[in-house]
């Protein structure tokens, strides 16, 4: 396999939806040691000098943002639980942003939909995009289908991605995620990396 060749200058990493209540706790996080990988990547991004950007689900008092219309979202909506509305409370502690770094709240799963990601990207003449978080199935999915249609070039994090369903996880980033991304490891990422 040929080494990944990366432009700094056009590249963003995405921590989505890396959040510590769930990544600690995960068997196919711990297992994987997707916590400890993910510091790696984000250290060698930031050595590097990449766009590093960070996204988490967030809403505001009484869940304004749901719809009944959506599934995803509606039992949370009527679960009793107070909405986070500051999405770095919810990042796992492990990969905290840095002062200037970008953090988006969003309200659905979709990375890109409805958040400034993608107008901010544009102005910086970012067109790679590294993807990694939490969970496969989740913003990781939706993201890399949406980011594809904009023409972005993609690569997934295979071992800084965790799902609930390992199986699942194997399935997008053997099968599907291979069809619009490459599917790279951190190390080959980190190797591109280095001066």
């Amino acid at each position: 396999m040929a080494s990944l060749s990366l432009d700094r200058q056009r590249t963003a990493l995405l921590i989505a939806d890396f959040y510590g209540a769930i990544l600690s706790t995960l068997p196919h996080a711990t297992e994987r040691k997707v916590i400890e990988t993910t510091q790696q990547l984000q250290g060698a991004a930031r050595q590097a000098g990449l766009f590093v950007c960070y996204c988490a689900t967030v809403f505001r008092p009484g869940y304004v943002e749901i719809s009944e219309r959506n599934k995803v979202f509606r039992e949370r909506k009527h679960s009793g639980q107070p909405p986070v509305s500051d999405p770095v409370q919810l990042i796992h502690p492990a990969v905290l942003p840095r002062s200037g770094e970008v953090v988006v709240g969003k309200h659905r799963v979709n990375a890109l939909y409805g958040t400034a990601l993608e107008p901010i990207w544009r102005a910086n003449t970012i067109d790679t995009l590294i993807i990694l978080g939490y969970a496969t199935s989740g913003v990781v999915l939706s993201t890399v289908r949406y980011a594809a249609d904009l023409d972005y070039r993609l690569l997934v994090v295979e071992d800084c991605c965790a799902d609930q369903d390992p199986g699942v996880h194997d399935f997008l980033t053997q099968r599907i995620f291979p069809r619009q991304s490459e599917v790279v490891s951190a190390a080959s990422v980190i190797e591109a990396l280095k001066p």
